[in-house]
C-alpha cells in the first residue's frame, strides 16, 4: 500500500519541487484517459482499469503508483486502487469536478510558456506573442480549438461553482437590481436571481460572450423575464444602472483595463450604490500555493497579474470607490465591499 513518507528533509523537498511537472502531467494523464470515472466504489486493479480506459495496464499501474503519493487515488495492501477525495474530483459527473481546470492548466501551450518565465519576470511582459506570433485568445481561437474548448468548459465549471459560494454570501435584501460587469454567462447572476425573486438583474460581457448565457437567463428561461442582457466592453462603457454591480475576476489583465472598467462602474452608478468586487488574492489567503500560481501564469500567458489586498484598494480607491469590508467567499475567492460615494 503507498504511504505518504514523514515529512522530507529540504534537499528532498526540493528535488520533489522540481520534478512537479511530473505531477502536473500525471494528473492530465488522469483525466485525459478517464481514469476516475473508470474507477467504481470497488477496489479495481490497474489491469482492470486499463481494459476500462483501453491503456497498457503497467504503464498506467506506474501512473496510479505516482498519482497515489500525492493522495490522488489509493492503492490497497493486495495492489488494488480506490478513490480519494481527490481522485473523485476528476470525475466528470462530480458537481465539484476539476477535471476541465486540470485539463485547462496543462495544456499544450503551457509546457512551452513555463520555461520562459525568467524571460517574463526580466521584461515584464507576456511571453506568449513571442512563442506564437500572437495573442493569447486569438492563438486559441484560431490555431488551438481543442484548447479553446477546454478553456471555456474549464471558466464554465470554475464559474457555476463560485456562484453559488457567492450567492451563499452575499445579502442583497433592500435592493431591487443588481448587474454583473464582465459576468460571463451569468452563472453567478442567476444564483442571485434563483436566491432573491422579486429582484432584475443586467449581464454585460462581450458580445460573443453574452450570445450564450447561462440557459436559465436565455429566452424561455425560467429567469429570462427579469434579465437584461447588455453585449459591451466595460472598459468603454457601462450603460447600466442598478443598487448592486458585481465585478469578478475581470480586473486583472492590465492597469489601465481595471482602472477604465472602475472608473466607468463609478461613473454609471448612482450614489450610494454597492459595488461588490471579487478576485482571488495573492496575499492574506490559505490558498497562496493556487493563487500565486494563476499569478505567475498569467504574466506568462497575457501579461496580467492576481492582485494582493492593498494593490486591489489602492486602485479601488483611485477610481473613487469607498471600500469596506473584505469577506472571504471560498478559500480563494475574496469579495471587497464598495459603495458609490454620495
Amino acid at each position: 500500500m503507498t504511504t505518504v513518507s514523514p515529512t522530507p528533509q529540504p534537499a528532498m523537498q526540493l528535488r520533489e519541487l522540481i520534478f512537479g511537472a511530473a505531477c502536473a502531467a500525471a494528473v492530465r494523464a488522469a483525466a485525459r484517459l478517464g481514469v476516475a470515472d473508470a474507477l467504481g466504489d470497488r477496489p479495481t486493479t490497474a489491469e482492470e482499469l486499463a481494459t476500462a480506459v483501453r491503456a497498457e495496464p503497467r504503464p498506467l499501474e506506474r501512473l496510479l503508483r505516482t498519482l497515489s503519493c500525492y493522495g490522488i487515488f489509493a492503492e490497497t495492501d493486495d495492489g488494488k486502487y480506490v478513490h480519494t477525495d481527490m481522485s473523485r474530483l476528476l470525475r466528470e459527473d462530480n458537481p465539484h469536478s476539476l477535471r476541465y481546470i486540470s485539463l485547462w492548466c496543462t495544456e499544450p501551450w503551457t509546457w512551452d510558456a513555463w520555461p520562459r518565465l525568467d524571460e517574463a519576470v526580466r521584461s515584464g511582459r507576456n511571453v506568449f506573442d513571442g512563442l506564437y506570433g500572437k495573442g493569447f485568445f486569438e492563438y486559441l481561437h484560431q490555431d488551438a480549438p481543442e484548447s479553446a474548448e477546454v478553456f471555456d468548459r474549464a471558466m464554465t465549471t470554475s464559474s457555476k461553482q463560485s456562484a453559488q459560494d457567492i450567492a451563499q454570501l452575499l445579502d442583497l435584501t433592500g435592493a431591487s437590481s443588481v448587474a454583473d460587469i464582465g459576468g460571463g454567462q451569468g452563472h453567478v447572476l442567476a444564483s442571485l436571481l434563483e436566491k432573491y425573486p422579486a429582484m432584475q438583474g443586467t449581464l454585460l460581457d462581450l458580445p460573443t460572450v453574452v450570445a450564450n448565457p447561462d440557459p436559465r437567463l436565455r429566452d424561455g428561461g425560467p429567469l429570462a423575464s427579469r434579465v437584461r442582457i447588455v453585449p459591451g466592453d466595460c472598459r468603454q462603457e457601462i450603460p447600466v444602472q442598478a443598487d448592486v454591480y458585481i465585478i469578478k475576476n475581470i480586473l486583472e489583465w492590465d492597469d489601465e483595463s481595471t482602472r477604465r472598467t472602475l472608473h466607468n462602474v463609478v461613473g454609471a452608478a448612482r450614489p450610494g450604490a454597492r459595488v461588490v468586487i471579487i478576485e482571488n488574492l495573492v496575499d492574506d489567503s490559505p490558498s497562496m500555493k493556487f493563487t500565486t500560481a494563476m499569478d505567475l501564469l498569467l504574466l506568462l500567458n497575457v501579461g496580467g497579474a492576481k492582485h494582493t489586498r492593498s494593490s486591489l484598494v489602492s486602485r479601488m480607491t483611485d477610481a473613487g470607490l469607498k471600500v469596506g469590508e473584505l469577506r472571504v467567499v471560498n478559500p480563494y475567492l475574496h469579495a471587497f465591499e464598495c459603495t458609490v460615494p454620495e
